[in-house]
């Protein structure tokens, strides 16, 4: 039997995934995202070091490889990721400069200066995207002004995922979906936009070419063999944008159809035809980018989602950590089981998940998150549900952005992501929107979608529809409890006060504390 397999850089893992032509998980291999400090000057700063990118990225497929009689059975690998962050490298293929992470909050002053001077509008009518600092050329531009001659060496600007790509097959190429995450493509001539690179002051010649997800640009080499096990001449296929990947998997191309996809990030999605920049797309707070799916586009819409629930079970959960430890029942459990057994509503505690600014539907990165209504019949099973409950309503938001944005209802929910495994969490989440999610059996949605285009650049499938039709399978809907929804809707209202009552406290702080 034959195999094809999708690379995933995760924030929190890095994975290599073997499935068979039928979307069957076979095997797979995992290593912990590593973030670094590499500069001992500034340590607050975060970087991804590529050498120990690469590393981890070796270490996964060795460990997947594993249960593979033959790694020739593998027959193509395409690779995804999280977006934006990438790196200069000189003519020679060596970086010139590590990863800036999305977690560093260094470039704000850049995305600050350049929409001002543009204006956040005319950025999206081109690139389709809201002013985030975590875009790619903002990342440019930092190194532009800091460290100028790196950029005079600089003979290409390689995003994440086209540097794994680089080091499997030594071709250099990116697609539509992450090209869309620089913030420097013109999302109706589909190419790069010269007017926006030229205002960011950057040498056009720095950019790659752009191609189709599902192309292949190359095999792998010799060398990249001897490392990773691989076969030298497996065919390299470009992936593409994590979530774009995922709604592949999950059939988000088609227009009725929304797909959540929530871990450390939540991430809204969904296929349109049309590259729409219009300012009613704009003042909805969605971004607009090129899908996987050729001739497609997607809306898109994030939050900071899991890892707010992440940092809430580190930091105030010990004696749950503990009992945890002493018995069989996980952290998750008990956690949720306590949430359970609060009211709706958690007594009238509210927890604002603003601890990377807001994104969507308003772009705020100087907003805080906050936990407001604390009083003395608070106790931590209530913290617990309003860090659910805030997230919901988030989730909420962004439902209220697609719809204003698409001009109808939601009508299909799709939900992907590890955050599906917590019942109470999904059921809670169905309750506050109000809207059925479904839950679908299939495993790992993200790096399947990037192994279905690793196996359509070989011909495995005919076209992206072909490949959903033979791997998707439906799994479990979660429908919500209609008394709840109306609390959930008095409450949702409340919540909708929270983030403009502090808003100018919060820039207060951000300034005062932050910058």
């Amino acid at each position: 039997m034959d195999y094809l397999m999708g690379i995933d850089l995760g924030s929190t893992s890095i994975k290599a995934v073997v499935y068979d032509f039928k979307g069957n998980l076979v095997t797979s291999g995992s290593v912990p995202t590593q973030t670094s400090h590499l500069d001992p000057d500034h340590p607050d700063w975060v970087f991804w070091d590529p050498d120990i990118i690469w590393s981890s990225i070796v270490s996964a497929i060795r460990e997947a490889l594993q249960s593979v009689d033959t790694p020739s059975r593998v027959r193509s690998v395409a690779v995804t990721g999280w977006g934006m962050d990438g790196l200069p490298i000189d003519r020679d293929g060596n970086p010139l400069y590590p990863f800036i992470s999305w977690h560093c909050p260094r470039t704000q002053p850049q995305s600050e200066a350049f929409s001002s001077r543009l204006g956040p509008e005319k950025i999206f009518s081109v690139a389709g995207t809201q002013v985030m600092a975590i875009h790619s050329v903002y990342r440019m531009m930092w190194v532009k002004e800091h460290f100028p001659e790196i950029l005079d060496k600089t003979a290409t600007w390689l995003l994440i995922e086209d540097f794994i790509n680089y080091r499997l097959s030594g071709e250099i190429a990116t697609d539509f979906s992450m090209a869309s995450c620089t913030s420097l493509m013109d999302q109706k001539k589909r190419t790069w936009s010269e007017e926006l690179i030229a205002e960011a002051g950057l040498p056009r010649s720095m950019f790659p070419e752009i191609k189709e997800s599902g192309t292949k640009i190359g095999e792998v080499t010799k060398k990249a063999a001897s490392e990773t096990g691989l076969a030298p001449g497996t065919a390299v296929v470009l992936g593409g944008h994590d979530y774009h990947c995922g709604g592949l998997a999950v059939g988000a191309f088609d227009p009725d159809l929304v797909m959540d996809i929530t871990g450390t990030w939540e991430i809204l999605f969904a296929g349109t035809s049309e590259a729409n920049v219009s300012s009613e797309v704009f003042r909805s707070g969605l971004l607009l980018e090129s899908h996987v799916v050729r001739n497609r586009y997607n809306y898109a819409a994030y939050a900071l989602s899991s890892g707010m629930l992440e940092w809430y079970k580190d930091y105030f959960c010990s004696e749950e950590q503990r009992e945890a430890g002493q018995g069989s029942t996980s952290i998750w459990e008990i956690l949720m089981n306590g949430a359970a057994g609060i009211p709706a509503g958690s007594k009238g505690v509210f927890f604002l998940p603003h601890f990377s600014g807001a994104v969507t539907p308003k772009a705020d990165p100087k907003s805080l998150g906050a936990f407001i209504g604390l009083h003395e019949g608070v106790d931590r099973n209530c913290m617990t549900r309003a860090v659910i409950e805030g997230l919901d309503y988030q989730f909420r938001e962004l439902i209220d952005a697609f719809e204003s944005a698409m001009g109808k209802p939601v009508a299909k929910i799709v939900a992907v992501g590890g955050t599906t495994r917590n019942g109470f969490w999904m059921q809670n989440k169905a309750d506050v929107s109000g809207k059925a999610i479904e839950v679908p059996s299939i495993e790992e949605a993200t790096p399947l979608g990037t192994a279905m285009l690793a196996g359509i650049g070989i011909g495995v499938y005919a076209d992206e529809k072909d490949a959903f039709e033979q791997v998707y399978r439906p799994g479990k809907v979660y429908e919500p409890d209609t008394a709840l929804k109306n609390a959930y809707d008095d409450y949702y209202s409340i919540y909708q006060q929270i983030y403009p009552g502090l808003k100018n406290i919060s820039h207060s702080i951000f300034d005062a504390f932050r910058t």
